[in-house]
C-alpha cells in the first residue's frame, strides 16, 4: 500500500465580520497570507492567516464569513454562533480517498469534490464519522 501523506491544512472559523475577526490574529503576530477570496459555490467569503516567515505548507487560520443566512456558514452561525467550524486535512488523490472512506462506511457529506478557495478539491466528512468534528479534506494542484 502507497504511503498516504496528510497533514493539517487549515482551521475553518465561522464568524460574522472578517475585519472584526481579524483583529485578534493580527495583535498576536500572524499576517494574511492570501487575498479575501469569496467562494460563490460555498457562499462564503475567506481570509486565511499564517506565520509571518510561514511556508506554503504551514498550517493557517481561515476566517469564514457567510455571504448570507442560507449558506453552509450562515446556518452554522444561526445554529451555534462564531467558532471553530471545521478542520482541514490537506490530503493527496481525493477522489480515491473518499472512494475508499466510502467503502470503509464512512459518512460524507461530499461524495466527490467540489470547489473551494485557493484553487483546492474539498469534501466533507460528516461529523457523525469523525468524534463529532465536521472534517474538510482538501488537495491542491
Amino acid at each position: 500500500m502507497d504511503e498516504k501523506i496528510a497533514q493539517l491544512d487549515h482551521v475553518g472559523i465561522a464568524t460574522y465580520d472578517l475585519e472584526e475577526s481579524s483583529k485578534f490574529w493580527e495583535m498576536i503576530g500572524l499576517v494574511q497570507v492570501h487575498d479575501d477570496e469569496i467562494v460563490e459555490e460555498q457562499g462564503v467569503k475567506v481570509r486565511y492567516f499564517s506565520s509571518p516567515n510561514g511556508e506554503k505548507e504551514q498550517a493557517k487560520i481561515e476566517l469564514l464569513e457567510p455571504l448570507g443566512e442560507d449558506t453552509p456558514i450562515g446556518n452554522f452561525l444561526s445554529k451555534k454562533g462564531p467558532g471553530i467550524q471545521q478542520l482541514c486535512i490537506r490530503v493527496e488523490n481525493i477522489e480515491s480517498l473518499l472512494e475508499k472512506l466510502y467503502d470503509s462506511g464512512i459518512e460524507l457529506i461530499n461524495r466527490t469534490p467540489k470547489k473551494g478557495s485557493n484553487g483546492a478539491l474539498i469534501a466533507f466528512i460528516h461529523p457523525r464519522s469523525t468524534g463529532g468534528v465536521l472534517v474538510e479534506l482538501s488537495e491542491y494542484n
